[in-house]
């Protein structure tokens, strides 16, 4: 069963020091660690170690795919094909993604939503760039407000922007949930 996504819009190619930071980040934090290729990582992150303390009763240990993409880096094909039908990205974040990263749960349960958005958070603060998060029409009143929105937009669907702060705002709101 498939979970949740969000995406990293980057800027420019991760160097390889922030690569190896997020390594030794995703190495810490998982029960499982498994390393495709370099930049693509199946794990079982430890919901704890994001600041999860509420589970809802299942495995704290949460299936995740963290996936670099771009050029230079693996599957550019996936990249174009996830870019193909994005507005133009420029006058929202102030850049045209040249590279991306994926996150991806493989499970769809409540807390597997908000470990993506911390897990994100977290792939953030070591990469940088800027979190895509698709909204369902009712959740845009509720993003609007918080902290950390560098841009939304309605077309072609609804979205949001944001930094790390975003996410971590975003979690903490009742009945968080990401599109999947």
């Amino acid at each position: 069963m498939s979970g949740p996504v969000l995406v990293i819009e980057l800027a420019e190619a991760v160097p390889s020091a922030a690569i190896q930071r997020l390594r030794e980040f995703l190495v810490r934090a998982s029960a499982r660690f498994e390393e495709k290729r370099v930049g693509e990582y199946d794990l079982n992150i430890h919901a704890e170690s994001l600041g999860i303390t509420d589970t809802g009763g299942i495995d704290e240990r949460r299936p995740v795919m963290v996936s670099l993409m771009g050029p230079g880096v693996g599957d550019e094909a996936i990249f174009e094909a996830e870019h193909a039908d994005e507005v133009d990205q420029q006058p929202l974040i102030g850049f045209t993604p040249t590279h991306a990263v994926d996150v991806i749960a493989l499970c769809n349960r409540p807390v597997d939503h908000v470990v993506t958005a911390l897990l994100t958070a977290a792939v953030m603060d070591i990469i940088g760039g800027a979190a895509n998060a698709e909204l369902r029409d009712d959740q845009v009143p509720i993003v609007a407000g918080l902290p950390g929105i560098v841009a939304k937009t309605t077309d072609p669907w609804p979205a949001v922007y944001g930094t790390a702060e975003f996410l971590r705002a975003w979690a903490r709101q009742p009945e968080f949930r990401l599109l999947e």
